[in-house]
Parts: C-alpha cells; structure tokens; sequence
C-alpha cells in the first residue's frame, strides 16, 4: 500500500505543479492563489516579490496582469523528495514574456517547492 501512496504522492505534485504553470502562463492569479496553503509563500528574489498566502498572491496578480501582455513558461520535471508527510521539489523554468509598454524578455529561474500534506 505504500507503493501506491508514494505513486500517487508524486502525481498529485506533477498536477500541482502543472496547475501552477498553465495558470502562470494565462495569467490566472485566482488559480495560482487557489494552490498556496495561507501560510505558502510565493517568493521572487530577483523582482524582488515575497508573497504570503492566497490573498496577497491573487491581489499581486491584479497588478500583473495590467502591465504584462504575455507569458510562456516551460518548466523542467526536475526532483521530488517525499518525507513522510511532506515533500520537496526543485524545478528549473525558462519563460520568455512582453510586457504592455513593449519591453521583452528571458527569464530563467529555479522552483524550489515544499509540499505539505493535503489529505
């Protein structure tokens, strides 16, 4: 049986984290918020943007969506640690965008995820 908890474990996080990019990618901050527990912390030290919980992650995203015109993320499996309850995870992502006022570019990041449990 824990065969099975484990597979599907590891499922539910390969979902978890394709939610999030699609929902990056149309620009759905209601959906992004939806995946954070009140205390998941959405962290972007380059912007710098440390977001805590779904309320300031979807207020974030209102402002967002009036200066970026688009998005496409691709994003890397990459690596999940399941410990007991929890989980690990670390993603690498490439996302080219253009924002409204014209300016473009290439960005490059690292996901580095934890996963409660969530049964």
């Amino acid at each position: 049986m824990d065969d099975v908890r484990t597979i599907a474990d590891r499922v539910e996080i390969e979902a978890l984290r394709g939610e999030f990019s699609d929902a990056v990618m149309m620009r759905d901050y209601d959906r992004i918020a939806s995946l954070f527990t009140p205390d998941g912390v959405l962290r972007m030290p380059d912007i710098p943007v440390e977001l805590t919980g779904p309320d300031e992650i979807r207020a974030w995203g209102g402002q967002v969506r009036a200066h970026v015109e688009f998005l496409v993320q691709n994003t890397h499996p990459g690596i999940i640690r399941l410990d007991g309850d929890t989980a690990t995870g670390r993603a690498h992502m490439s996302e080219v965008g253009r924002a409204r006022d014209g300016r473009q570019g290439l960005n490059f990041a690292i996901y580095h995820d934890r996963y409660p449990a969530h049964r």
